[in-house]
């Protein structure tokens, strides 16, 4: 796949945790802190803005994000972008409750409309989530240590 390739990047996971249980980790900045990014607020409220910097190889990269999509306990959206680089993406959480367990969607569209760096690269965003998804939010919710 090229690095301009349409594809979204997708990332799909099944927690030992409620629906309730996940939604909370996902909206609730002092459960954020422990998982995602370190932001210094965060509100699940549509046009809410948020931004973070992250540091990848000796560079930082501030993302300014907007929520765009709320539905309790169902999805959650926002907008994602650099300071300073041309692009504008959308990343979107959705739940569905399978049993006692909840079923994550990941979903990062756009990243085609990010400059060609290797920084942005497809894998990047694919690792990146992976690792965020399939390990931080994992250990998060089933409460099992790193």
């Amino acid at each position: 796949m090229t690095s301009n390739s349409t594809e979204p990047v997708v990332v799909e996971r099944t927690f030992n945790a409620p629906v309730a249980l996940v939604w909370k980790a996902l909206t609730n900045n002092e459960d954020m802190k422990q998982w995602y990014f370190e932001l210094p607020e965060f509100k699940a409220e549509v046009g809410f803005k948020f931004e973070f910097t992250v540091e990848h190889e000796g560079k930082k990269y501030r993302h300014l994000c907007e929520v765009t999509e709320v539905i309790s306990q169902k999805r959650l959206a926002h907008t994602w972008r650099y300071d300073g680089h041309p692009g504008d993406s959308l990343v979107s959480f959705e739940l569905a409750a399978a049993g006692n367990k909840t079923r994550l969607t990941l979903t990062h569209r756009g990243l085609e409309t990010f400059p060609p760096l290797p920084d942005f690269a497809r894998n990047n965003f694919v690792d990146g989530w992976t690792d965020i998804i399939g390990n931080a939010l994992k250990q998060f919710v089933e409460g099992k240590p790193a």
